[in-house]
């Protein structure tokens, strides 16, 4: 069974202790690559010495609506030169994370937005894709998206919203991005919804260190449980995992041109 994992954040201080270990660990059970996504201007270069030095990891760089207060004006212009300079290197794969947050009350609206639409931009001008943070704000993302028509489209992280955004998401030509989620059986919406997905439009992720499936709950995320993730998404679903993870797969590698 060949899997990716579109979305971690290995780089995290979490891992410092024993990454090696759990590279080869996830490896041995069909993780063949995963996407490691930076988060702001302080980890870009942690995010590209980890793909420089771990064959299986492909970096992401941008700025998460969560860390607004710590981003600067001039940060936006740093993401451009490291794209700019990294540009045609195939261990680059996307712009991200960064979107919209309307979930924590403190991130001002028109400074994540003005954020959000300057990183579109950049994805835009680079050609590559957009790996989008969306929580509770799938309205605003939709509406901002066709207003910009990203020709690489993307895809919307942790994905859990309604079937009528998901539509949206997929007639714009993003993938949605599934991970642990929809593993906990308390989750009745997302799990109701998922099942209605045309499999060409899912890709799996774990998020770790966070967002830890079902099967371990109070446990630091990793790649390593991604097999069991898909084990349980397949289940919901109702088709054998194999399947998912071939379809998924294939998937991410269209998406990101490998």
């Amino acid at each position: 069974m060949r899997l990716i994992d579109t979305h971690t954040h290995l780089d995290f201080a979490d891992f410092d202790a024993d990454r090696s270990k759990l590279l080869a660990n996830a490896a041995t059970r069909g993780v063949e690559r995963m996407v490691v996504l930076g988060v702001h201007q302080d980890n870009f270069q942690r995010v590209w010495d980890l793909a420089c030095s771990e064959t299986c990891v492909r970096a992401a760089l941008g700025l998460h609506p969560v860390y607004l207060e710590q981003h600067r004006p001039e940060h936006l212009d740093t993401l451009r030169q490291w794209l700019g300079r990294l540009h045609g290197d195939p261990r680059l794969c996307a712009v991200g994370e960064f979107g919209l947050d309307y979930y924590l009350p403190a991130l001002d609206p028109t400074r994540q937005q003005s954020l959000f639409e300057a990183q579109l931009q950049i994805a835009c001008d680079f050609a590559l894709p957009a790996l989008l943070h969306v929580r509770r704000s799938h309205a605003q993302v939709i509406a901002t998206l066709k207003r910009y028509k990203p020709v690489r489209a993307g895809i919307i992280h942790a994905f859990a919203g309604s079937y009528e955004e998901a539509r949206e998401y997929i007639k714009l030509g993003f993938k949605l991005g599934l991970g642990g989620a929809a593993t906990w059986p308390q989750a009745l919406r997302l799990r109701k919804t998922i099942t209605r997905l045309p499999l060409e439009s899912v890709v799996l992720e774990t998020d770790s260190p966070d967002m830890p499936p079902a099967m371990f709950p109070g446990v630091r995320n990793s790649p390593e449980h991604l097999p069991a993730i898909a084990e349980a998404l397949a289940q919901v679903i109702g088709i054998d995992v194999e399947q998912l993870a071939e379809v998924s797969s294939r998937n991410a590698d269209e998406l990101f041109g490998w």
